[in-house]
């Protein structure tokens, strides 16, 4: 699960070589390179990783919190790959999707993009952020997959989810999008005080993989980083077999 990061290399779990589609969920959703976005270097690794056993379709996706077309921000953090499909969130035909809990925290319902459905596997890829205090890992990084138009506006991004309590909103994201796998670069750690393009950078080295919550658990656990939608999904863990 932790990995010596300069000499990581991706390989991709025998049920891809199954899948007719892998979409890959990097957080890409600001024009800065990496510790603040996933890196090109990452992605072409698990995109070589995936291609070694399986001709499924890869699909990139992410939004931006203002709206704006993603296009642009792909083009300015060299996201280039042959044969991947990078798409934007704000572009998808949105479905709602039932939260499974039965006593949701704080939402029932989520809008979704309906490819994620659509997908046969599904990866979260995130670089290491620690933004006030608390860890943002695989499970904080599916935030931008949520359309800002019904959560908050263009102005306010998802505004609106952070008022409701965003340990409570991921617990419930992650029930109700069960990625299949988790990767957190953790090359370096970004330590900011809010301002998501700006902070102090640590040198940590390693690469974590796993299921989501593992590999955030890990990251946490390791590390020694707070995550409060850890423990909420711990009493969700207990409802729903995972």
């Amino acid at each position: 699960m932790i990995h010596n990061a300069a000499q990581f290399d991706f390989k991709a779990p025998e049920s891809i070589s199954r899948a007719r589609r892998v979409l890959i969920k990097p957080s890409a959703h600001l024009s800065a390179g990496y510790p603040v976005s996933t890196s090109r270097e990452l992605l072409a690794k698990i995109i070589k990783g995936i291609r070694w056993i399986s001709d499924a379709d890869i699909v990139l996706l992410e939004g931006t919190p203002n709206g704006s077309p993603m296009q642009s921000v792909y083009q300015s953090l060299t996201y280039d790959f042959p044969r991947v499909l990078m798409l934007d969130v704000k572009d998808s035909t949105w479905v709602e999707v039932d939260n499974p809990l039965t006593k949701p925290f704080i939402i029932p319902t989520f809008w979704v993009p309906n490819i994620i459905l659509s997908s046969d596997y599904l990866i979260s890829v995130a670089p290491l952020k620690v933004v006030k205090g608390q860890g943002q890992m695989t499970i904080a990084n599916l935030m931008s997959l949520l359309p800002v138009v019904k959560y908050g506006g263009v102005r306010d991004g998802w505004k609106t989810l952070h008022a409701l309590g965003l340990d409570k909103v991921l617990a419930d994201l992650y029930f109700t999008l069960p990625f299949d796998m988790g990767i957190v670069e953790a090359r370096q750690k970004l330590i900011s005080d809010g301002d998501p393009m700006h902070g102090t950078v640590e040198d940590v080295g390693k690469i974590f993989i796993g299921k989501p919550f593992d590999v955030d658990l890990e990251v946490t656990e390791s590390l020694g980083i707070k995550a409060d939608y850890i423990e909420n999904i711990k009493l969700g863990r207990e409802e729903v077999e995972f």
